[in-house]
């Protein structure tokens, strides 16, 4: 389907216009988030929502996060709690997803759940995604932008080249910031940790001044981001390697002999910035294997863990 000119819009006045316009169309639009760069259609469109599923070629089963531009926005379309108020305080905007229940006669796709009662919904801080967001007035359905399982882009150039003629634009807003996706938390029940992500579960737990309950790997698909196979490169990836075996490359961490440093200093939150883009660097050097160095398991640490291990998982090819 790769039979559309993918635009490459500005972050302007000009280019939220345009891509607002988009939206109104039933097309789609990548851009940037704190985390990813999200590739979005309005999520109350039937036709638009497919759209998302056919240009990543992602399974239908698998949820995807709606994007809107407030608080009051959101529990237009979620049944708001006590612990979803204290946590939207605390850190929206920000790289926090919360799954809520979904309201009756909410207006969204069904596709947009996967069937699910309940919708996984955030407020991103990137200044662009706000003006975007603000500009349409509107849900926005947005999974990362690229094909489904493989690395997730932090850049406009990475967009391009896994998405480019099957997506109408992608809005350039620079590098991600933060370069994980969103932490996850599921708010149906007791608070329960989703998926690890960009803010550390360490946090969470002290705003709500108790611990946060774990999905298990085989509990079944809630919320995105949990497919075992996920963010992976074209090579083959070896994890909590101390060192390159022959024909592979190593992604270091920390005071290491390396083709790439994710941070030489071991700083987690420099290393989880760097995570994807790096990635796709080796992954463009035609890598016959990636090896990567040990990461602490603290802090951003799991989230960036998380990736890797879903990276380095068994998978068709």
């Amino acid at each position: 389907m790769n039979d559309l000119t993918t635009l490459t819009l500005p972050p302007d006045a000009r280019g939220y216009a345009k891509a607002s316009a988009i939206w109104q169309a039933g097309g789609l639009v990548s851009f940037p988030t704190e985390t990813v760069y999200g590739l979005g259609a309005d999520a109350r469109n039937d036709h638009a929502v497919a759209g998302i599923f056919a240009a990543k070629e992602r399974p239908s089963f698998n949820p995807l996060i709606v994007h809107v531009d407030s608080i009051a926005h959101a529990q237009k379309y979620v049944i708001w709690s006590a612990a979803a108020d204290r946590l939207a305080q605390a850190f929206w905007p920000g790289p926090l997803t919360l799954v809520l229940p979904l309201k009756e006669n909410a207006g969204l796709s069904p596709l947009v759940t996967a069937g699910l009662p309940t919708l996984a919904i955030r407020l991103p801080a990137h200044p662009v995604a706000q003006a975007l967001l603000a500009t349409f007035g509107g849900p926005v359905a947005a999974p990362s932008a690229n094909p489904s399982g493989r690395i997730s882009p932090t850049r406009a150039a990475h967009v391009l080249q896994g998405l480019s003629g099957r997506i109408d634009a992608v809005l350039d807003g620079g590098a991600c910031d933060v370069g994980l996706e969103s932490t996850i938390v599921g708010l149906a029940d007791a608070p329960m940790l989703l998926r690890p992500g960009g803010l550390p579960a360490e946090a969470l737990e002290a705003a709500l001044d108790a611990p946060l309950a774990q999905h298990g790997g085989d509990d079944p698909l809630v919320a995105p981001g949990q497919m075992q196979s996920h963010y992976a490169p074209g090579a083959p990836v070896r994890l909590n390697a101390e060192s390159a075996a022959e024909g592979e490359l190593l992604l270091g961490f920390g005071a290491v002999d390396c083709d790439l440093n994710l941070s030489a200093a071991g700083d987690l939150r420099e290393a989880a910035a760097n995570l994807f883009h790096h990635l796709h660097a080796l992954d463009a050097r035609a890598a016959r294997a990636i090896a990567v160095s040990p990461i602490p398991m603290h802090g951003l640490g799991a989230a960036i863990n998380d990736r890797l291990r879903r990276a380095a998982a068994p998978r068709d090819r």
